[in-house]
């Protein structure tokens, strides 16, 4: 298997598109989509996912290499393995998307998207994924990390969101949290339509989206900054003990609250186009205006997470969280 980032940018499929070595068999399911099973048996099925938006580099890049070192034999193969490039599209043009976000088109969610060559990948991704979770071991646990990096600056430079699940999540899953040294924990109230809630929802996974530090250029990207999320993902691939937190503090746990849905031409955030994720509020304070309509922070300190006024109507403006 030849360089999987490079590729996927070039647009060819490898040749052959499946194989045996070092332990393992791999298959070149679709552009970007990679399927690895350990010869002698599993009892994990893993998903890493990396690029649902283009311009997030750095995972793509510490992905690619794990997947590398898999095949060189440096790293051992004991899961069963998915890992996938979501959006080839936007990564060659160095973009967030193309047409519309990819992160917004699972559970449904492209049914309110023209049609476009990237409602066709989350319909493919879609159907990838639970095919491979249907082919896999019904016992095995299942589990989903779906890698980002962030446009705006963050209080908290390293944190997950956990999609909305009635069941409970892994508690080794949450431990591996824990050990990729996040700052803070995001927990979803209600469903979403993101690749992670696809996978909780859907394919019974737990599933995590990480947001680890700055979204860069390729080859503008530090990877030692990912260390400990990059020892954590070997970790897991490897099916050896979790590394132990590097940082002193504990994470620190929020709730999403609610939305602030951008419903009008007039919409008005009151905050910076450079505050940073996790800017604070107090009970009272003004947060948003439409159609001279106030929106008013309603607990005693609420949060705020992915402001961006300028989205699409019907689409949300921020995340509000308060703390648990």
């Amino acid at each position: 298997m030849q360089d999987f980032l490079a590729m996927t940018l070039s647009g060819q499929f490898p040749e052959p598109q499946q194989g045996q070595q070092h332990g393992f068999t791999w298959h070149w399911l679709a552009e970007g989509v990679l399927e690895l099973t350990p010869v002698q048996g599993y009892h994990k099925v893993v998903v890493l996912s990396a690029g649902i938006h283009g311009n997030e580099t750095a995972p793509i890049e510490l992905l690619n290499q794990l997947c590398s070192d898999l095949f060189s034999g440096k790293l051992s193969l004991q899961v069963r393995l998915l890992i996938i490039l979501g959006n080839p599209d936007a990564m060659r043009q160095g973009k967030r998307y193309l047409t519309a976000d990819l992160n917004r088109m699972f559970m449904g969610g492209v049914s309110g998207f023209a049609e476009s060559a990237e409602t066709a990948r989350a319909k493919g991704l879609e159907q990838l994924v639970q095919h491979f979770m249907q082919q896999s071991d019904p016992q095995a646990t299942r589990l989903h990390y779906d890698l980002h990096t962030a446009i705006r600056a963050s209080l908290f430079p390293t944190f997950g969101l956990l999609p909305y699940k009635t069941e409970a999540f892994d508690p080794e899953f949450l431990n591996s949290l824990e050990a990729a040294d996040l700052d803070a924990l995001v927990h979803h109230q209600s469903l979403g339509r993101t690749f992670s809630q696809l996978t909780a929802e859907t394919c019974q996974a737990s599933s995590c989206t990480l947001e680890l530090g700055k979204a860069l250029p390729f080859g503008c990207n530090d990877l030692t900054q990912f260390q400990a999320t990059d020892a954590m993902l070997r970790s897991v691939v490897a099916n050896q003990p979790l590394p132990r937190r590097g940082k002193t503090s504990a994470m620190r746990q929020f709730n999403v609250q609610y939305s602030l849905l951008k419903q009008h031409d007039d919409f008005k955030l009151y905050l910076s186009d450079d505050a940073p994720n996790f800017t604070v509020f107090e009970q009272g304070d003004l947060l948003c205006t439409q159609q001279q309509q106030e929106t008013r922070a309603q607990h005693a300190k609420e949060w705020i997470l992915f402001p961006n006024p300028h989205v699409q109507k019907g689409l949300r403006a921020g995340l509000m969280l308060t703390e648990d």
